[in-house]
């Protein structure tokens, strides 16, 4: 890979963002030349961990300077109400409107996506996006797509239908939730599509927001929760079950016998400040240890005696010290718990996050509760069971995982496009 040019172009968002920086330190280890196409709000983030960096806007300059990722912090905030709705009623008043930004992003940065990739001239383009960016796909490069959500975004007919965390034993509310899905999002989407064949892109698959590639295709599940297709995956897929990048940074955890309990609501939904509170005056009831991450919101959320945090913490340091997870159900913390042998208890806000609560539940590989109405018993005797006894299978994964990282087996298939 020496001399080799690997784009990475993650979505704005940590996950997304930390499972490509896993490959790209294995590719930077290898030779090859990596930068990463990122938002300026992330400026210097990458570039710290070694990699050049290639900076762009998805929306016009704000008047004052932003934190990374700071846009969909403010999103989350202000459209809280919607995530205590069901979820076919999300599909309006959240789903939607995250389309509608999404596409307008996509619309606005693609000249200067051009003008990168003109500039650079990448051996291969990787992507980690839940929407199609035209220059991606018409660049006439090799590109590989990265799905870092859960596997339902690979619809199947015989599976529940994505973002709707509806159970696959139960067949009751699939047909109403696609129908109205559609309804909502046909227009958006053949509106999408049409800009991507002006400018020279293929056009999208019904109903889809984003392109397979031809090339390679990637996403991240371990088998162990992984759904039983009736429509096979075609050959240009393949599952990394999961893509955990290695961190330096060392972490001594609490004193203290009890349990450690790990717990993350993501960078985005530990922007409700209210849940958050909600969350840990439940946990302080309890004898275990906690170590928190706090979020964008940290200077408002006060922790109790028995536990630790911080805004950012290294999650992939912590996780092997912890007895359970406690999270909102982001595809990267579920994958990194299943590759560390965690259980997990999964209280989800919003797009996937039902998905994986619900997948975590059948498996029995954790417990689902109601991110805004858990009862503080249920929570306190979901924990003390998961860390008196968590399901053993837990282990065998860790162990698989382990043996055959994901990052270097996506760094591999990469080579090998290349």
């Amino acid at each position: 890979m020496n001399k080799k040019t690997v784009v990475f172009f993650p979505e704005g968002a940590f996950g997304p963002t930390n499972n490509c920086v896993g490959i790209g330190k294995v590719l930077l280890q290898r030779g090859a030349r990596v930068v990463f196409v990122v938002e300026e709000s992330f400026a210097g983030t990458l570039e710290a961990q070694g990699f050049e960096e290639a900076l762009m806007r998805l929306k016009p300059p704000p008047e004052v300077e932003e934190a990374p990722g700071q846009f969909w912090k403010d999103f989350v905030r202000d459209t809280a109400p919607e995530l205590r709705k069901p979820t076919i009623e999300q599909l309006e008043t959240f789903i939607l409107p995250v389309w509608h930004e999404l596409v307008d992003g996509a619309r606005y940065v693609d000249d200067r996506l051009r003008e990168i990739f003109g500039e650079l001239e990448p051996d291969v383009i990787v992507e980690d996006n839940v929407v199609a960016f035209p220059a991606v796909a018409g660049s006439g490069r090799p590109w590989v797509r990265i799905v870092s959500c859960n596997p339902l975004e690979l619809k199947d007919p015989e599976l529940p239908p994505p973002f709707s965390g509806y159970p696959t034993g139960d067949r009751s509310g699939w047909n109403e939730f696609r129908r109205r899905y559609r309804e909502l999002h046909d227009r958006l989407q053949s509106e999408f599509s049409a800009f991507c064949e002006e400018r020279g892109a293929p056009p999208l698959q019904e109903l889809e927001f984003m392109h397979q590639s031809p090339f390679l295709n990637l996403y991240l599940y371990p088998a162990e929760a992984d759904y039983e297709r009736s429509r096979p995956l075609d050959a240009s897929w393949e599952r990394l079950e999961s893509c955990v990048r290695e961190v330096d940074t060392e972490f001594r955890p609490p004193p203290g016998e009890n349990a450690l309990v790990y717990v993350s609501l993501g960078s985005l939904g530990s922007a409700d400040v209210e849940l958050m509170k909600r969350l840990v005056y439940a946990l302080a009831e309890t004898p275990h240890r906690y170590v928190v991450s706090k979020g964008p919101q940290h200077e408002l959320i006060e922790l109790a005696p028995n536990m630790t945090g911080a805004e950012f913490l290294p999650q992939p340091a912590i996780l092997p010290h912890a007895d359970l997870v406690i999270t909102h159900g982001g595809n990267n913390t579920v994958t990194e718990s299943i590759h560390f042998g965690k259980p997990m208890i999964v209280l989800p806000l919003f797009w996937d996050q039902h998905d994986n609560a619900q997948r975590i539940a059948e498996r029995g590989l954790g417990v689902r509760l109601p991110s805004y109405a858990f009862e503080d018993a249920r929570l306190h005797e979901a924990i003390d069971r998961l860390v008196a006894a968590p399901d053993p299978r837990l282990h065998e994964a860790s162990a698989r995982l382990q043996r055959r990282p994901g990052t270097v087996h996506a760094a591999d298939l990469i080579e090998r496009l290349v």
